[in-house]
């Protein structure tokens, strides 16, 4: 019996705009999403976030908020939980680190962010979870 996976993501803010990028390859090619990763055995989720942001994008962030959980299933296969983090942009020089992951990223205003966004993402908006 396949179980869901746990992913952490960590929306990051810099004024009005928030960070997204855009992933590359197999899962979720294409698609628009804050940072995050698979969280790993005995990782602290809130550690997931930040090195994850700072691995992929260059992006160091400050002090992390919880902000909620989403639950998605993802075609007939994937199962993800996901545990959200946001933080404000502390510093680094926004790049794509991880090309292999991602294959852009950028700022947008939150009221007119990029599609197609992950189902994941789209949830916790939904929910209002954000600020």
């Amino acid at each position: 019996m396949k179980r869901p996976r746990v992913g952490v993501g960590c929306v990051v803010r810099r004024g009005s705009q928030l960070l997204l990028v855009r992933r590359r390859g197999a899962r979720g090619n294409g698609i628009w999403s804050p940072p995050g990763a698979d969280l790993d055995l005995g990782e602290d989720p809130a550690r997931c976030a930040v090195r994850e942001t700072e691995a992929v994008t260059g992006v160091v962030v400050g002090p992390l908020r919880f902000v909620g959980t989403t639950s998605d299933v993802l075609g007939t296969k994937r199962h993800y939980v996901v545990l959200w983090f946001e933080a404000d942009y502390a510093g680094g020089d926004a790049r794509v680190r991880a090309r292999d992951e991602v294959s852009e990223l950028g700022w947008f205003e939150e009221q007119s962010l990029p599609e197609p966004l992950s189902r994941p993402f789209r949830s916790l908006l939904d929910g209002g979870a954000l600020r």
